[in-house]
């Protein structure tokens, strides 16, 4: 007696390939481990919600300017001090963390795997990493008070590409890998962020603070170097017998590629240009 098999529509297998990727640890992306103890944690399980955060930011950036085209720019001044200033101590938290962490976990910077258990200092690694991944949807906010400001030349390809694909990048390291060898792209870029912010911040002071602002340029040239230190960290990763996901080394060395292309053009066109321009 011949035994019938279901014949599967296309969304219940499209159905069945989500949940693999879901419950299975995306084996299906090449990812060797899996561990659940982040699942419950806000916006990390599925990537639904943060797949509508991202679709809500496309809309927002499309919309905007539209809806500001004929309104006066909106005064920020006193949520743009808290908020950029709220930032620094967020992101000194998070860098704090992140070097205590794998400070005390005895951590290797050459090549450190995912500790997946439930111990104290790997869920403390597990929940900075949380917390990075939730600062970058903070960071959104940035375009959107760019759009009130009606600072519609800030929003460019760099802005818009660097703050969505961090929001997904950051999802998959929570999900699969919290800890590990990703622990250095927290620590330095939340660095990164306390400079940036603490700029941010004095210049929301007002113009009398512009005098003191004159690093900027070397602001981006940090930017820059973080990239550099990642890529060199994950080209090593990718050639060294350590376990650690060479599907995300080999995401995060596409991904800091393509940001050492694109700053590297803001600041030619920025500092470069700009500066022969003046002496001509």
């Amino acid at each position: 007696m011949k035994v019938q098999v279901p014949v599967l529509t296309m969304w219940q297998k499209v159905q069945l390939f989500y949940q693999g990727i879901l419950e299975n640890g995306g084996k299906s992306l090449f990812l060797a481990h899996r561990y659940k103890r982040t699942d419950s944690w806000l916006l990390v399980y599925s990537p639904v919600p943060i797949s509508c955060i991202f679709l809500s930011y496309l809309i927002i950036i499309w919309v905007g300017p539209k809806l500001m085209a004929n309104r006066q720019p909106v005064n920020l001044k006193l949520l743009l001090i808290v908020y950029n200033f709220a930032m620094v101590c967020l992101s000194a938290y998070m860098f704090y963390e992140f070097t205590a962490s794998s400070w005390l976990a005895k951590y290797s910077l050459l090549c450190q795997p995912v500790n997946y258990s439930d111990s104290p200092l790997a869920m403390r690694m597990a929940r900075v990493c949380w917390w990075f991944y939730f600062s970058k949807v903070i960071e959104l906010s940035d375009t959107i008070f760019f759009i009130l400001r009606k600072k519609n030349s800030q929003l460019t390809f760099l802005h818009i590409y660097h703050h969505a694909t961090m929001i997904f990048n950051w999802w998959a390291g929570v999900k699969y890998v919290a800890g590990g060898q990703s622990f250095l792209i927290g620590l330095i870029n939340s660095l990164v962020h306390v400079v940036m912010y603490l700029y941010y911040g004095l210049a929301a002071l007002g113009p009398s603070m512009t005098k003191y602002l004159w690093w900027k340029r070397y602001l981006t040239s940090l930017q820059l170097l973080q990239f550099f230190i990642v890529t060199i960290h994950t080209t090593y990763n990718l050639f060294a017998d350590c376990d650690f996901p060479d599907s995300m080394n080999i995401v995060v060395f596409a991904y800091s590629l393509s940001l050492i292309a694109l700053f590297s053009n803001f600041y030619y066109r920025s500092y470069l240009v700009q500066k022969r321009t003046k002496e001509t």
